[in-house]
This record gives structure tokens, sequence and C-alpha cells, in this order.
């Protein structure tokens, strides 16, 4: 299987060069990396450079936000199998891309997701939050389950097929892609109990209270532009669910070498 890995960003020289090491050290040969930046002015381009020979495609233009310029990665996506590493991510080891084709393999899923970890932006080996996902139920999303997207790989054939992300949305156009797919259409899924990506703090939906307030607005949206209906606590047990991340210890200490986790 061919595995393509997009990157969005824009204005991120601080640390879009970890995210790109992460990608270009998996130890799985078969990946197609697509970088999509927005038309950086800090010194991002210069680093992409760097690396411009080990990158399947670059593009550096302006785009409408993070959702139109991933769309405009999976335009140019040829893998089997397409991931989504932002540019404040890193994946935990060299082995994530193996482990989730491996699993697409032996499982024979339309998708696969697996757990996260919130990490300081300073220092990666600083833990925030941890993202304990769970095995997917029918009803998981009306309980107010989501998967962490960062760590969600589809095969490319399904975007095809029920489109991709919703533009109109700034903030949950992730949740209402998965929503789509797992809730409405019921395309397969498979949890891979490992944590595999390490999100820095700071991202559009986690900045504020505003953000929070207005990612729930959308996440109302996501429901509503699918013909879903929502149990009535759904979209408030949601952001609770992220409260209790802050509580949660992974089961065992990372070390530099090797961030894997196997959740017992």
């Amino acid at each position: 299987m061919k595995a393509s890995i997009i990157t969005a960003v824009y204005n991120g020289v601080a640390h879009i060069e970890d995210t790109i090491q992460s990608v270009l050290s998996q130890d799985y040969e078969n990946i197609e990396y697509i970088v999509i930046d927005g038309g950086s002015t800090d010194g991002t381009m210069d680093i992409i450079d760097k690396y411009r020979e080990k990158i399947s495609v670059v593009v550096s233009e302006p785009d409408r936000g993070l959702y139109d310029a991933l769309n405009k990665g999976l335009h140019f996506a040829t893998g089997d199998i397409v991931g989504l590493l932002h540019a404040d991510d890193i994946y935990c080891n060299k082995r994530v891309i193996s482990k989730v084709i491996e699993t697409f393999r032996l499982k024979g899923c339309d998708t696969t997701y697996s757990d996260l970890l919130y990490v300081s932006a300073e220092d990666t080996e600083k833990i925030v939050r941890y993202w304990q996902s769970e095995p997917f139920m029918g009803d998981s999303f009306l309980k107010g389950w989501m998967p962490p997207h960062p760590t969600f790989f589809v095969k490319r054939e399904l975007y095809q097929k029920y489109g991709s992300f919703n533009t109109d949305m700034r903030i949950s156009a992730d949740y209402e892609l998965m929503l789509r797919l797992l809730h409405k259409h019921q395309v397969s899924t498979t949890y891979l109990p490992e944590v595999t990506v390490k999100m820095r703090v700071g991202g559009i939906s986690n900045a504020s209270l505003l953000s929070r307030w207005k990612a729930n607005m959308e996440d109302r949206l996501a429901w509503r532009v699918n013909n879903l209906k929502p149990y009535f606590y759904t979209l408030y047990v949601k952001p609770l669910s992220k409260v209790l991340q802050y509580f949660k210890k992974p089961p065992i200490n990372l070390t530099q070498d090797d961030y894997s986790l196997t959740v017992k």
C-alpha cells in the first residue's frame, strides 16, 4: 500500500522542520509526502526547500485556511491511504506509518485511528493532555465521542466517494468529516491502541474560550448539514470529555528514543 501524508502550513517556521523530519524518518518506504504552504513569509519555505528533494509535492500559494489547504493536498494525493499531519505535530516514532498500514492490511478496514498526546509548544517531552481513544461503536458520536483527527487515516477512495473537507467550517471541519464518514455512512474503522502523534498545544480549536464556543457552534452545524440529529446532551458531553484528558495519565513513561505507547 502507498501512504500519502499531507502537511498544511502557514508561517510555521518554528516547528515545520520537526514535522517534516518525523515524516521523512518513518521506516515505511512507500510514502508520498505532500506539503501545502499558504504563502508563508516567515522563512517556512526556506526550511521546506531544504527537504524538497525528499518531498513528493510542494505547493506554496495563498489559500482560504487550513481545510482549503488540506483539500489541495487531497487533490494531489495518489496513495491508497491518506493521513494528515499538521505543522505543529510530530509522529511519536519511526514505525507509526508501518503500524497503520499493517492495521489496514490485517483488519481490512476503511479507516483507522489511535491515541494522541498534547504537549508543550516549547518542550515536546512535557505532556499536557492525554487523548486516549476507544473502540468505535455505532452510537459513539451520539455520546460526544470523536477520534483525534491527526491520528485518523482514511482510504483515499472514501474522499472520492463521500467528499473532502467542508470549507464553510473554520474550526470543526475535521469533526464534520469524521461524523460524515463514521456515523452517517458507517464506513468501517479500527482502533489502533497506541499513541502515534504528539500535538503541540495552541491549535485553532483550543486557543481560547471564544474559540471553543465557535467550535461548539460548528459542531452543531456538522450534524445539521448531514441531516443528522444528536441527542440533547451530545454536544455538551463532547467538550467535557476533553477536560478529563488533563487528568488521564499515559500508561508508561515516555523516552526520547521511543514515544510509542501500547495501551493495555
